[in-house]
């Protein structure tokens, strides 16, 4: 069993471009999208469009809490991320949105989630400290979270790190990294950020053989820096530095 797991795609039509031809070109059809797919400064529109022409017997998507954000909040009321894309959306996008599950199954192989089983808005795979430092999270916090899931491997994303843990029953969990949102600050629980120190788009390959999984993690170059402009020129000068540098 081979497929791909992409994550956090944030409305960057040139980076998901870039990572499905760089998965067509490894003969890979088969792919698990974890979600948080259009919210953010760049093409909302163009990317929901590429997603949907993905053919959904290859293709299984989850939804990200922006993605939520999208449906359940009102326009007046969205954050910086969801009201830059909202307005760029048509009708056929966000009922493709409102069709996601939270989690799913793919292949009876892999659980797919968002972030963790039971919330979009918790990283699995990492904890931030009250001084707002990003680190591994204990073995014994991510096994509980993974408590009640029998598939041997767990895809996640939402943090935008690529990461591979695995637990010590030998279930590997899989974070992807980001498609294309390489750097970010937020302020939940507290003030942190994330960096992955280079403009690369992001994703991973899963192989299975002998009962054993396989991960590579693929970082592409891309036209980043045409992103990078498109977000200053909409006065985003915190994703403009991100998807230059990989760093805020």
């Amino acid at each position: 069993m081979r497929f791909a797991a992409i994550a956090d795609i944030h409305g960057n039509h040139a980076a998901l471009k870039a990572v499905l031809d760089d998965i067509a070109a490894l003969g890979i059809r088969d792919v698990v999208n974890l979600g948080d797919c259009l919210s953010g400064p760049l093409e909302a529109a163009q990317t929901a469009d590429l997603l949907l022409l993905l053919d959904p017997e290859a293709v299984a998507t989850v939804r990200g809490n922006h993605d939520r954000y999208l449906l359940e909040t009102l326009h007046t009321e969205m954050g910086s991320w969801e009201s830059d894309a909202y307005g760029q959306l048509a009708p056929r996008h966000l009922q493709w949105l409102s069709r996601l599950q939270p989690s799913l199954v793919f292949r009876d192989d892999v659980f797919a989630c968002h972030a963790t089983p039971a919330s979009d808005e918790v990283y699995w795979l990492e904890r931030v400290s009250p001084e707002g430092h990003v680190h591994l999270r204990l073995l014994d916090e991510i096994e509980a979270m993974a408590a009640g899931i029998e598939q041997t491997l767990i895809l996640c994303g939402h943090s935008h790190v690529p990461r591979a843990v695995q637990l010590s029953d030998g279930r590997l969990i899989v974070n992807p990294g980001s498609v294309g949102c390489p750097a970010y600050e937020d302020d939940h629980p507290v003030f942190h950020k994330v960096e992955n120190g280079h403009a690369m788009a992001s994703y991973a390959v899963l192989d299975r053989s002998d009962g054993a999984w396989a991960v590579q993690f693929r970082n592409l170059p891309y036209d980043h820096m045409a992103m990078s402009r498109l977000a200053a020129s909409r006065g985003r000068s915190d994703w403009a530095l991100a998807l230059a540098s990989g760093r805020v």
